[in-house]
């Protein structure tokens, strides 16, 4: 009953900037990521009021081998999270902890094997292959279903980097993130000032 969100965000999508440019003069629509790693399920994602981590991620693809990203780039977008799964929520929170377990039984049935979260390399802190919190996110959105709940999007903060200072609660690259999983949410697209 409080799902629903009454207000618009600001989300950011770090990107090359001819692609950038081409969507935001639709030429080509943004395409959601569906890799089996993506921190929130699949959808488009965009950081929430944060153009400067969008930028940063965009520069730290470029440096890839394999990339799309030539030129770092970030176009913004309004957004109406509508019926949003949104794990600053403890409705959503309790929701995901049951999918993750009603999971493991049914991967227990089939004898199939749980993906895990990983780093991707040895100086990774934050295992930002996320292959587990994927698939747990998929699970719930498609068992919302099931009872005739359909997620617009995902929404979720994490606590990303080294501490800012020594014990700190705070780290180099806090942010909030956002799933689009239903396009019709993203009501526009601008090249921030």
């Amino acid at each position: 009953m409080y799902s629903n969100k009454t207000s618009f965000v600001f989300g950011f999508h770090g990107l090359d900037e001819t692609i950038g440019r081409e969507i935001v003069a639709g030429q080509r629509d943004l395409k959601p990521s569906q890799n089996r790693y993506d921190w929130l399920g699949h959808g488009v994602y965009f950081w929430e009021d944060n153009l400067a981590r969008a930028k940063k991620w965009a520069d730290d693809q470029s440096k890839r081998k394999q990339t799309s990203v030539k030129q770092p780039f970030a176009i913004g977008a309004v957004i109406d999270l509508g019926n949003c799964f949104d794990l600053l929520r403890q409705d959503c929170l309790d929701f995901l902890a049951v999918q993750y377990e009603n999971m493991l039984q049914e991967s227990a049935l089939s004898n199939e094997p749980i993906p895990q979260n990983k780093a991707w390399t040895a100086a990774d802190i934050d295992f930002k292959k996320r292959e587990l919190d994927c698939a747990v996110i998929r699970y719930a959105i498609e068992a919302a279903k099931d009872i005739g709940v359909m997620y617009d999007s995902v929404r979720a903060a994490f606590w990303e980097g080294q501490e800012l200072y020594p014990s700190a609660g705070f780290k180099q690259y806090n942010h909030i993130q956002i799933a689009v999983i239903n396009p019709q949410c993203i009501k526009g697209l601008f090249i921030p000032r």
